[in-house]
């Protein structure tokens, strides 16, 4: 292998190293362009202080038979480069153990990250858990930079200046140096040395934050990151997560460098690169801590485009890394796939990243039976204890399956394990383990008469388990894939990773795929990788400019001088010009919507026609990932973006000897080992015996040094010319499913129907065009049986859940199962067709196959629509006193007829609201049509999914396995209900709960629940609530069913499916009349985002689960006849019993996101003053409550505000003596005045005006101390 790879580099070894949590991995690059790889334990503080270093001077050791003193530097005469991918960063950030920092706000700013985008990670977790922040103390910078807005009507604002790219802005406020420099001072008295500083609108105006900067070195602070030099984008959030990333991580980083530099002589005459997040190298002086998360995974990625992309075929690879605790799967089909923002141990990183979705299931995922279900994870068993088989009493995994199974061979493996190190891999530990587990699950068996009676064997068990993994890993899959609009079958797998080689052919049949790569080292194909990576310098600026034919001038002025410096840094890297390339990179959106898609093109700064380049490509990006184009609709340029490449080519030459004999491989032995077929005898090989051209038939293990790889029954191997495996997967026959319940099977087909939901849920996010659901994700898609009843929903908005259901059965009751017919799509919202408030407009789609009469299930989504008509822009009219005066209503529309979309009639109900007296019609009828369009291609999507299962299963099979699910849920519920019931019994003598609270205007909410232990059922019982109001806070019968289901769900607190069975054990008594059971004309739109909470607080307090949550979502609407805009904040969570509450997140029926300040301001007439944690709101306890939020915005022109809240007269409860939460409060600040606006208001607001939301705290638990 010659190496060209760097720049003026002299001749001797390289090492490419991929440093990873468990092992190193080294690629030895020889003079002569041989390789060599070697693998040692990351952490081993008995031998040696720094793997990678230890790992080179082995290496070196027996390559030059020289040996090295091993408490001394490393000479580098024989270096001639290292490169290095480090997962030095990752782990600091998983357990939080970087540099002590502080953050650097603007002031009012100083909870802008705690508070994030105010969702909940787990909707059904009571006790909330979201990842600690990085930073240990805040600074509130007094300063303030904002959007120039030509509408405002606001006087004496600020000093108009010129920000990047001539960007308008108004410096409010400049910095006060001296409160500043007081502030550091302080800091650096408290041994804190590092900072992240994030102003507001830095990224286009970046002089505040370099003042910071030069203000903190006067006061002695070494490590300053800056939001806009680390990335020049909009959206403050992300970007403060990123640059406190930075300041967190770089300092480790650096002292990680210095350590490993250190370890050698004369280091500066070796070529150090290291890996970044993008898949690019960068010299060693420019690696920081924001580009260094995913150091090491972008390695393997980088290895598939290199190795197993063919450039003549271009048949797209998906990228398959099964490791240990977890799973990454990446996609290329010709250049490498990037993203802007992830998310990694709950931080935001925004900056180029390479596309890798990761699950968490590896080889050691620990295994369960839970609730009738095979589970596999998401818990690990590490590197230490590790898997039962590694001897150090560890926990049964799929490591330890595959021994079992005999995928995996002890005398095979080296003898590394044990508590000395010693030890091989203990096949009967983890055969005892699995026996026992395997006799708990008959037990189960014989206990449900719905099972299919049969008694497993112990491989039969641990083959389930495999299979469960293989179905939870192809999920990621399915979302690089499906979700965006490609076919999963039409790619190749390029299996990669300690034991993906294990499950490559598995993964390969279910997915569809025919054919797997694995390249001969694949075990260390991320070292592999690193070593062909380009060094990269990527630079890139703020636009926020149309794109047209005017805007060539500028785009060539910005891309040449981006280039320039691109170059001119890859240059003073040793880079000859002749090495160098320019990618031209455009972030771009169209206007009103908030994501931006990166376009690569090619741009001829000669050529003004070349921009159409850029609008092509951008329009079939699009249109590939969301299925449509906005042509009446602007293309922003967002980001103007330069990739320098500094090519790093290496020419592999290694080449094995043909075959004499392909048919006739080398067997090394014979084994037993078991697949779906039962044992099979299985040749073993070895890779190293194998040459070019040689067939493997399966069943057959193909082992090298480091990895297993299994060829399945009908399967077939091939090694290349370069010693790499190809694997040709057969199809396997139909198997004969029964429809009793198999536990395995019931595992599976758990994952397939929440992996449907998913996919309708990207699709639908894709495909839509309001902010309402693309970006706040106000939306629920699920599946349903052929009786309408939930099968499966993906976790989105809980006050959806319940209700779907019944706005499916109703369409079955209302229509009749004899008159829907194949092609048509039904529309509701009203209240009595199972709707919730008339903004989420509810879209089903009756399924039939072949000769069905009757439809086999139904798919349906729900999404909030930003304006429907009715009184107010938003349609979330604060004193509506009759549903037709909250827009408009569908109790049973046939959007499609027979496969005809019906827009001129849809057009007509849209407009009808105007026809009422102070309403309107939709405010937005185009965007009502696309949304709705969105919501069928979403269904379309999940019809598809259900069709292929049943092409694979059976509709038989299917159906049978939507009642098995219901029925597991059912169990679990039960077992809850007993528990509980029993509990309580015993305590109080009576198996009685009772809970009331009030609405804001005195209205009962009265439950008393009923627990029949013996019959393991309940019943709610709502008599004595109070009668229907003459406002908008009645709440429909599906509100209260989406309040139980949900309830109902956190209390069995474990990780069952969500669906109608949850609900069978439970008999739901709402009497007619009431506020939970209004008349059909009643107002509505507040019971489902007002009475929905308090439902879920009475629930709770009747089991004394929890103190009451805020028990609100603060729902604000502004606009006028050009704008609109909808929101809900976040408030505090109701403490528990071993829990404090969380401060400033949503809670219960809503988890929706809240928009980013950067992008409130530069899209709307507003100012976001204010938003921060509520101190002291929380109720005091033994547990204290969580709580809220204060949220001040100012407005910049006169416009139309409507506020619908509660808890503004009645506070949040506490529970076992704890404390009540504070009550939330409105507030209008005029210049002369300050007004309380009450909790349910529409008024017109002038220019300068400023609202104050302060949202309610929660209720503590137990007595304070």
């Amino acid at each position: 292998m010659a190496d060209k790879s760097g720049a003026n580099q002299r001749k001797g070894y390289g090492f490419s190293i991929d440093r990873g949590g468990t092992f190193t991995d080294i690629c030895l690059f020889r003079p002569d362009g041989s390789t060599r790889v070697y693998k040692l334990l990351s952490v081993d503080p008995s031998n040696y202080k720094d793997a990678p270093t230890e790992g080179i001077r082995r290496l070196l050791e027996e390559e030059t038979g020289q040996k090295i003193d091993k408490s001394g530097p490393i000479p580098t005469d024989a270096i001639s480069w290292i490169r290095m991918g480090t997962t030095v960063a990752t782990n600091a950030l998983l357990e939080r153990q970087g540099e002590r920092m502080a953050l650097v706000v603007t002031r009012g700013f100083g909870d802008l990250l705690f508070i994030g985008n105010q969702s909940r990670p787990r909707i059904f977790d009571l006790n909330i858990k979201v990842p600690e922040m990085l930073y240990e103390e805040v600074v509130e910078v007094k300063e303030r930079v904002l959007v120039h807005d030509k509408s405002c009507a606001m006087d004496n604002i600020g000093v108009y200046k010129k920000g990047i790219n001539d960007a308008e802005i108004i410096v409010e406020q400049e910095i006060d140096e001296t409160e500043l420099i007081a502030s550091f001072q302080g800091l650096k008295k408290r041994g804190i040395d590092s900072i992240a500083v994030v102003l507001l609108h830095s990224f286009i105006y970046p002089n505040h934050e370099l003042q910071v900067a030069q203000i903190a070195r006067k006061a002695g602070i070494s490590n300053i990151s800056l939001s806009h030099k680390l990335m020049p984008m909009i959206k403050a959030v992300p970007r403060g997560f990123t640059v406190s990333a930075d300041a967190y991580l770089t300092p480790k980083i650096l002292d990680y460098i210095k350590g490993f530099e250190s370890g050698f002589k004369n280091i500066d005459k070796v070529s150090l690169n290291f890996m970044q997040s993008d898949g690019g190298l960068c010299n060693v002086r420019n690696f920081c801590g924001s580009k260094a998360i995913l150091s090491g995974p972008a390695g393997g990625v980088v290895g598939v485009a290199m190795t197993a992309y063919d450039q003549e075929k271009k048949q797209p690879i998906i990228g398959f890394d099964m490791g240990g605790t977890s799973t990454d799967v990446c996609r290329y089909a010709g250049h490498l796939e990037q993203v802007m923002e992830t998310t990694t141990a709950g931080v935001t990183i925004q900056a180029p990243q390479l596309d890798i979705n990761t699950v968490a299931a590896g080889g050691g995922s620990r295994l369960y039976f839970r609730n009738g279900l095979f589970t596999v994870g998401p818990e690990s068993a590490g590197a230490h204890p590790g898997p039962v088989c590694y001897k150090k009493n560890g926990h049964l995994t799929i490591t330890d399956a595959n021994v079992v199974l005999g995928r995996i061979l002890p005398d095979f493996f080296p003898a590394i394990f044990g508590p000395k190190a010693d030890e091989i891999l203990d096949k009967d530990a983890a055969y005892r383990q699995m026996e026992d587990l395997t006799k708990q699950i008959n037990e189960f068996i014989k206990a449900h008469p719905d099972a299919e009676q049969k008694e497993y064997k112990v491989e039969e068990v641990a083959l389930g388990f495999v299979a469960v993994a293989n179905e939870e890993m192809c999920r990621p899959i399915r979302a690089l894939t499906q979700s965006r609009g490609y076919d999963t079958a039409i790619h190749a797998l390029a299996s990669f990773g300690g034991a993906g080689g294990q499950h490559a052919c598995s993964i390969a049949r279910i997915l569809g795929i025919n054919t797997v790569f694995i390249h001969k080292y694949s075990s260390v194909l991320s070292a592999f990788g690193i070593a062909l990576a380009d060094v990269v310098c990527d630079i890139q600026e703020p636009a926020h400019k149309v794109l047209t034919d005017e805007l060539f001038p500028f785009l060539k002025d910005r891309f040449n001088h981006l280039s320039d410096k691109a170059k001119n840094q890859l240059i003073e890297q040793g880079f000859p010009p002749e090495r160098i390339t320019c990618e031209h990179i455009l972030h771009m959106r169209y206007e009103r919507t908030d994501s931006s898609i990166i376009v690569h093109a090619q741009f001829d700064p000669q050529k003004p026609a070349s921009l159409t380049n850029f609008i092509e490509s951008f329009r079939e990006i699009y249109k590939k990932e969301y299925g449509f184009n906005l042509h009446n609709r602007n293309i922003i340029v967002d980001d103007v973006r330069i990739r320098g490449v500094g090519k790093s080519v290496i020419h592999v030459s290694e080449h094995l000897e043909d075959a004499e004999e392909p048919e006739q491989p080398p067997v090394t032995t014979e084994r037993l080992v078991f697949f779906d077929e039962g044992k099979l005898a299985t040749n073993i090989y070895q890779l190293h015996n194998l040459k070019a051209g040689h067939t493997i038939q399966g069943p057959a293990l193909i082992i090298d040094n480091n990895s297993t790889v299994v060829v399945e029954p009908l399967c077939k191997a091939v090694i290349t010319k370069e010693g790499n495996i190809r694997l040709e997967v057969g199809t396997k026959k139909e198997n004969d499913f029964s429809t009793h319940m198999d536990p395995i099977r019931l595992a599976i087909f758990s994952n397939r129907f929440m992996s449907i939901a998913e996919q309708m849920g990207k699709a639908l996010q894709r495909t839509s065009i309001s902010t309402n659901i693309k970006e706040r994700l106000d939306f629920s898609c699920a599946l349903f049986g052929p009786d309408g009843g939930l099968i499966a929903n993906a976790p989105h908005i809980p006050v959806h859940l319940g209700g779907m259901q019944y706005a499916v059965t109703f369409q079955i009751e209302h229509i009749g199962l004899d008159k829907i017919t194949n092609g048509d799509v039904f529309l509701s919202n009203h209240p009595k067709a199972g709707g919730s408030h008339l903004p989420d407009f509810t879209v089903i789609t009756p399924v039939f196959i072949k000769n069905s009469k009757h439809p086999v299930f139904f798919v349906a989504n729900r999404g909030h629509h930003a304006d429907i008509g009715g009184l107010v822009p938003g349609s979330m009219p604060p004193h509506s006193t009759k549903l037709i005066q909250e827009g408009a209503a569908f109790i049973s529309f046939k959007l499609v007829d027979q496969g005809n979309f019906q827009e001129e009639e849809l057009i007509r109900h849209l407009k009808a609201p105007g026809e009422v007296e102070g309403c309107s019609g939709s405010r937005n009828i185009t965007d009502n049509i696309s949304d709705l369009k969105a919501q069928i291609a979403a269904n379309n999507k999940g019809i598809s999914l259900v069709c292929d299962l049943i092409e694979e299963y059976s509709l038989e099979v299917v159906q049978a396995y939507m009642q098995h699910i219901r029925t597991t849920a059912e169990d679990a519920v039960k077992a809850m209900l007993k528990e509980v019931g029993t509990k309580i019994k015993e305590e109080t003598g009576s198996s009685r709960m009772e809970a009331v609270d009030c609405m804001d205007d005195g209205t009962d909410i009265k439950l008393k629940i009923d627990i029949d232990v013996e019959q393991e059922n309940a019943t709610f019982d709502f008599t004595g609530t109070g009668p229907e109001v003459f406002s908008s806070i009645n709440a429909p019968k599906a509100i209260t069913m989406s309040a139980i289901i949900y309830c109902l769900r956190c209390l069995v607190n474990k990780d069952i499916p969500l669906n109608s069975g949850c609900l069978e054990p439970i008999k739901i008594h709402v009497p007619h009349g009431t506020i939970l059971s209004p008349s059909d004309d009643a107002a509505v739109v507040g019971g489902n985002v007002l009475t929905s909470q308090r439902l879920c607080d009475v629930i709770f307090k009747a089991f004394r689960a929890v103190a009451a949550s805020q028990g609100c979502m603060n729902n604000v609407t502004f606009g006028d006849e050009s704008m609109g805009y909808y929101e809900t904040i976040a408030g505090g969570s109701g403490a528990g019993n071993g829990w404090d509450g969380r401060d400033a997140i949503h809670t219960h029926m809503t988890n929706t996101r809240i928009t980013d300040p950067e992008i409130f301001e530069s899209r709307y007439p507003v100012i976001l003053r204010e938003f921060r944690v509520r101190p002291g709101s929380g109720g005091a306890g033994k547990w204290k409550g969580g709580n809220g939020v204060i949220r001040s915005m100012q407005f910049r022109r006169a416009l139309s505000l409507s506020l619908l809240t509660e808890r503004r007269a009645i506070a949040p409860y506490g529970l076992a003596g704890g404390w009540p939460g504070k009550r939330g409060q409105n507030l209008l600040h005029r210049k002369d005045k300050t007004m309380s606006l009450g909790a349910k208001i529409t008024l017109q607001v002038e220019p300068g005006d400023t609202l104050e939301v302060k949202t309610p705290g929660a209720g503590g638990w137990g007595t304070p101390e």
